[in-house]
């Protein structure tokens, strides 16, 4: 008896099973790491921020997250949609 793998491209219940799988292994790294990193630079991490991010399956998201992970002086700051922005420019025409 053989096995045909018929992945990738084909659609099979397999193929999408197998993806959903990995996308959600690799969501769940880049939460850990987040989490770890915060930790390990000693921001302090509430556990409704420690859910929102483990819970997070949007890759796109996490990566901005841990893009800004270095740079976070709280979980605030890491959520923040532009944490580089002042608040005092905001309105100000752009020059």
């Amino acid at each position: 008896m053989t096995f045909v793998n018929y992945f990738p491209g084909r659609g099979t219940l397999i193929e999408r099973t197998f993806l959903e799988g990995e996308a959600k292994g690799e969501a769940k790294g880049e939460a850990k790491a987040i989490l770890r990193f915060l930790e390990a630079r000693g921001v302090p991490v509430p556990h409704e921020a420690r859910e929102r991010i483990a819970s997070c399956t949007d890759l796109d998201l996490l990566n901005r997250w841990l893009d800004r992970t270095p740079h976070a002086e709280s979980v605030e700051h890491l959520f923040a949609e532009d944490p580089e922005s002042p608040t005092e420019s905001q309105g100000s025409p752009a020059a």
